[in-house]
This record gives structure tokens, sequence and C-alpha cells, in this order.
């Protein structure tokens, strides 16, 4: 794993609280992007070299909306930049950590993703993130 690539929020209101991290980095999101594949709305801010995503549910059924109906809103993930994703999945596999999707999927801000279940991993869900180039 090369860095951490981002710290997702979860969110019920996406534009409130790009209101109030805009106050907080005095800069506004330079991306919003809808991700199908999640049934969620992502914003992104940049302070320094670190990003962090907003996630808001687009869905009932999506995987933030879950989250959210029982937890508050926070922290949701922490994404680690990796060079070669499907290596990754092997090594972390093959260390018993259990893969929620095997097989990368498109996520936002032109990555592919890969999810680890929180129960492998301290209760933290994991996601690994390579760039498409």
């Amino acid at each position: 794993m090369k860095k951490i690539e981002h710290i997702g929020i979860a969110v019920n209101d996406l534009e409130k609280s790009e209101e109030l991290f805009s106050k907080l980095f005095g800069k506004s999101p330079y991306k919003r992007e809808q991700v199908e594949s999640e049934s969620v709305i992502t914003s992104f801010f940049k302070t320094g070299p670190n990003k962090i995503e907003l996630l808001a549910a687009t869905s009932e059924d999506s995987a933030i909306a879950k989250y959210l109906s029982k937890n508050k809103e926070g922290i949701h993930h922490i994404a680690f930049e990796v060079s070669d994703i499907n290596k990754e999945i092997k090594r972390l596999k093959e260390e018993g950590f259990v893969i929620l999707n095997e097989i990368p999927k498109k996520g936002a801000d032109n990555k592919l993703v890969c999810f680890v279940h929180p129960k492998s991993a301290n209760g933290v869900l994991i996601e690994l993130c390579q760039e498409i180039k």
C-alpha cells in the first residue's frame, strides 16, 4: 500500500455537509460525482496532500443508507492507494482478510476499488484504490 488515498465520511445531507466542510477547510469541494454501482453521490475535498470524500446515499438499499440507519454520520472508511489492486487483493486474502468484492469495480475519482470487510480489520472498512490509466 502506497498511502492513504482518502477518508470517506457518510452524510445524510450532502449540501449541508458540503457547506460545513467548505467552512472547515476554507474551500469548496473540487468534485462531485455519482457512483451508480454503489448508489451514492460523492463530494471530494482536497486539503494539502489529503482528500476527504463525503458520501450520501441515492437509494434506500445502498451501503451508505444501511450504514446511516445503524450509525451516526461520520467516518465510513479509510482508502489506501495501491499500485496493483489485484496483487493486493491476492496478498490480503493470503493473509486471512475477507475481501468484499474480489473483482475490482469502478469507483469515484477515476479509481478501481475493492473493500476489505471491517470484521477482518478491527472494525474498520478498508478500501483499496488503483488509478485507472
